[in-house]
């Protein structure tokens, strides 16, 4: 199914954005990036295919120029570009690929992702910190632009944008996605719920309906994933705040409808496609029971349709008008995926089973896999979405394949050596961003300024021992047990002799046997650090 796909898209409509598979032609839909490209690239590994994955790194390296004169959606932008950029950097030493001295700190598409991020900053320069939904990549915000955002348009940043700024060492990104996440809690309304969509100049809701769904789901997932990839409380009980509030207002028998956020009166009985990411996020955190309740009712949506319809009225048991298609989403795959690997219930594989023959067997063209336009006669549209690569494909493939790196249970990994010790990658644990893409959590360690402590003190140490027998040290007392104004900062010239050092130094045998130790407990000696006479 991958290939049938993928093979079509390079052939007919690469380097548009997306393959229009009634027509075998291309076209650009989120901003003329070779879109299907960047988000098929790491599905490329998972399927175990290294050659190509390397053929189209050198690819996107020559032909995507972010410096262009597009409107693009800044949400978009990110989960996709950034997001896919990212995460086939992390993934590029395992792909065989030859990387460049300092990586995972350092690399080509690393650069691409800083440089697509980069584009995405002058949104976030709003009064409120939330950012605007589209920018121009050229000239930044334009002067009409609306400031009406979704709350999902807002809340879906830290994973990106956090591992960005542990590799590059720039807090910009991960600053800029953690005060919008804060301003959407601070906006909150008095029963713990949030709208579809704000005002980000003024922070008036302006569409006031709640859920779980189209316009707010990748809030939520945020949330939980940034604290898992950041280790960050904070995030997770924000999270279990809302899902309290969501359980008390928008759960009915196991479905979740839409409420006003204000007074909590249901507005919506439907359930939309989007919604059965919910699932698996909930697996993630460790509410299995509940998951499972949920993603059986929504398979039963499924198997009524061979497909999940935009829109589902609940009460009804029907499709909604005008929200009858089927953009061959991922949702329900995903969570699929995340149960089954905390469960093993074979009802999963099950689903998985009815995807690959109903996709097969309504969608498949001549030229790829075609948008279902309409359920009810399985009447198709002329679009190939690139998150059915991404995320679609995947899910599906790494459902039935147990054996996946990407389910590394940390028995297997790999050690590099950055210019801030040696690091651990490649152990599993990988976090998906909401496009798919998976992100290691151990490489944000590795890049970070903290580890520099560790080779200052071993670059002191070294300079001690090759000094002692012509110089003369004295031991002096530090203010505070070792934490001086030397110890602690910078700038100070013994740490610009040891970053110049580190910078030159490829690889080195640890003098330290408590690398987890800190900078000044492992120099102070009973509150004592060594001086240089001179």
């Amino acid at each position: 199914m991958f290939y049938h796909a993928y093979e079509h898209y390079l052939e007919s409509a690469f380097p548009y954005d997306e393959l229009r598979p009634l027509t075998c032609d291309g076209q650009d839909t989120w901003g003329s990036f070779s879109l299907t490209l960047i988000d098929a690239l790491d599905t490329l590994l998972i399927l175990g295919n290294v050659s190509e994955f390397q053929r189209v790194v050198n690819v996107l390296q020559e032909g995507v120029d972010f410096d262009i004169d597009v409107n693009a959606s800044v949400f978009e932008t990110n989960i996709r570009v950034v997001g896919g950029l990212l995460s086939a950097h992390l993934l590029s030493r395992k792909a065989g690929l030859e990387v460049e001295a300092g990586w995972p700190c350092s690399g080509p598409l690393l650069r691409m992702a800083e440089e697509a991020a980069r584009k995405l900053l002058p949104a976030f320069q709003t009064p409120t910190g939330m950012p605007y939904g589209t920018v121009n990549l050229l000239h930044g915000v334009n002067p009409g632009e609306t400031p009406v955002t979704c709350t999902a348009g807002i809340g879906t940043f830290i994973v990106e944008f956090a591992t960005l700024s542990h590799l590059t060492g720039d807090p910009v990104f991960e600053d800029v996605a953690r005060k919008a996440l804060k301003a959407l809690w601070k906006n909150r309304s008095d029963i713990g719920l949030v709208g579809n969509h704000i005002d980000v100049i003024t922070a008036k809701w302006v569409a006031q309906d709640a859920g779980i769904g189209a316009g707010v789901d990748s809030y939520f997932e945020y949330l939980v994933k940034g604290a898992i990839l950041l280790q960050d409380k904070e995030l997770m009980s924000m999270f279990l705040e809302y899902n309290k509030a969501i359980k008390n207002y928008t759960k009915f028998d196991d479905w979740y409808l839409w409420v006003q956020m204000y007074k909590g009166t249901v507005s919506m009985p439907v359930f939309q496609s989007l919604e059965a990411y919910w699932p698996g996020l909930q697996s993630l955190i460790g509410d299995v029971d509940n998951a499972m309740r949920t993603f059986l009712n929504y398979y039963t949506v499924w198997k009524q349709f061979g497909g999940l319809p935009e829109f589902y009225n609940i009460p009804q048991g029907y499709t909604v008008d005008k929200r009858e298609g089927y953009p061959l989403r991922p949702e329900l795959i995903e969570s699929a995926m995340y149960l089954y690997r905390a469960t093993r219930d074979p009802t999963l594989l099950e689903l998985g089973r009815d995807a690959v023959e109903s996709i097969e067997k309504i969608s498949k063209v001549d030229c790829g896999f075609a948008t279902i336009k309409d359920l009810r006669d399985h009447r198709l549209d002329n679009r190939m979405e690139s998150f059915f690569l991404a995320e679609t494909i995947k899910y599906l493939y790494l459902l039935f394949d147990p054996d996946n790196f990407i389910h590394n249970d940390g028995s297997d990994f790999d050690v590099v050596v950055t210019p801030y010790g040696e690091c651990v990658l490649n152990a599993g644990g990988y976090v998906f961003n909401t496009e798919a893409h998976p992100i290691d959590p151990a490489a944000l360690h590795c890049c970070r300024k903290r580890k520099e402590e560790q080779w200052e003190v071993e670059d002191l140490m070294r300079e001690f021992y090759s000094r002692k027998k012509t110089k003369k040290f004295t031991l002096k007392r530090a203010p505070d047990h070792g934490e001086g104004e030397d110890a602690k900062d910078p700038e100070n010239a013994s740490s610009e002799k040891a970053g110049e050092k580190r910078n030159s130094k490829k690889s080195s045998h640890s003098l330290l046997s408590c690398p987890s130790q800190s900078f000044n407990s492992k120099l102070a000696v009973l509150g004592q650090v060594f001086l240089d006479n001179t």
